[in-house]
């Protein structure tokens, strides 16, 4: 069978495996980031990571969200053909700022897909001051 070359697939399958996440140096992750009423919206696309491979931890103001992705077990005497989704660990690290309230992150994870609900903080919520007046003096003449 004649097999034509392509010299960038090869370069390609070769930086993937070099540039691959592990613990020490994770790769990022993709995230869309909004936000709805009294609250942001942070979603990290993480297909085929089971939720207990994701870990959340908040540090001050640091949110740090980490997960990995296993190869899937394929049995002894099955030899791979293609290999182009990336395995290993994936890492985001994102600044929230003191107007948000950190203790209250809600995570949801559904169809490979990590939806963070993180409530703006009440200190940070737009609010009316009323202004009290004091009754007009009347000028004597």
């Amino acid at each position: 069978m004649l097999m034509r070359t392509d010299p960038f697939r090869e370069l390609d399958r070769v930086a993937q495996q070099v540039f691959q996440g592990t613990w020490t140096r994770p790769s990022t992750m993709p995230m869309d980031a909004y936000r709805q009423g009294d609250e942001f919206v942070v979603v990290f696309d993480l297909p085929g990571v089971a939720p207990e491979a994701i870990e959340l931890d908040v540090e001050r103001d640091v949110l740090t969200v980490k997960a990995e992705r296993r190869p899937t077990a394929v049995g002894e005497d099955a030899q791979t053909q293609i290999a182009e989704r990336t395995h290993g660990v994936f890492s985001r690290q994102l600044f929230l700022g003191e107007a948000l309230d950190t203790d209250n992150i809600r995570a949801e994870h559904e169809n490979g897909v990590l939806t963070l609900r993180i409530p703006v903080a009440e200190r940070a919520k737009p609010r009316r001051i009323a202004v009290n007046g004091a009754a007009p003096k009347q000028i004597d003449a």
